[in-house]
């Protein structure tokens, strides 16, 4: 059986981070991960979203199979399906979980005059 669901050509997909109530119920488990939306152009939204509930009845992962920014492939688990229809055509949106993104922080610390001085 296909279990992935390939994207051919276009860009690579954005994700949006989710916090929906019932979207994050999805995320149970052992690990932790990050929950993402993202929205695909297709011609056979249904089909595609069949082709889910068939791999998750059957107790199987499917997974969004595309190229990353820099070429190389990569593949994130698929947890929950819909296709919509739009004004430019059939829409699939895909809720995937994604392993936690390294953050950069930025810390801002504010000296006084006083305080600079005493370092100097």
């Amino acid at each position: 059986m296909d279990n992935k669901i390939t994207i051919i050509e276009g860009p690579t997909p954005t994700f949006d981070d989710i916090q929906d109530g019932w979207a994050l119920g999805l995320n149970e488990g052992p690990s932790l991960y990050d929950l993402a939306l993202t929205r695909l152009r297709t011609f056979n939204g249904p089909a595609l979203v069949q082709r889910c509930y068939r791999s998750w009845n059957q107790q199987e992962p499917i997974y969004l199979h595309f190229r990353n920014d820099i070429g190389l492939e990569e593949r994130v688990p698929i947890v929950a399906a819909r296709a919509v229809d739009s004004d430019e055509g059939q829409v699939l949106l895909l809720w995937v979980r994604r392993r936690p993104q390294e953050t950069e922080f930025e810390i801002d610390i504010d000296m006084d005059d006083d305080e600079e001085d005493d370092l100097s």
